[in-house]
């Protein structure tokens, strides 16, 4: 799934203001934090994930696991703080963070 660039660019002016939902820590993507990334997804579309994880490569593989296992999309990664989207069909007007028609 990849986005175009106008989209994304659109997608990260929305992201600037969110703030981390999850946080991956040194348990790295356990069930529980599975199962929350897979509600904040389904909810909002877009969250801010936080990698507590010191090390560089690790993130980096922690950042394609979520997006290989989560059937998402990295908007952007800055640091300790990735961008993630996926598309939900029927999004929740209240809960979403991503406008309708966008």
């Amino acid at each position: 799934m990849a986005l175009d660039t106008e989209f994304r660019k659109k997608l990260r002016g929305i992201g600037h203001a969110l703030h981390p939902v999850v946080t991956v820590a040194g348990n790295g993507l356990s069930e529980a934090v599975g199962a929350e990334l897979e509600r904040a997804l389904h909810d909002h579309e877009l969250i801010k994930v936080k990698l507590a994880v010191a090390d560089r490569e690790l993130r980096h593989e922690l950042v394609q696991r979520i997006a290989s296992d989560f059937r998402a999309d990295i908007v952007q990664e800055i640091g300790k703080v990735v961008l993630v989207y996926r598309r939900n069909p029927q999004p929740n007007p209240r809960l979403t963070k991503v406008p309708v028609g966008i």
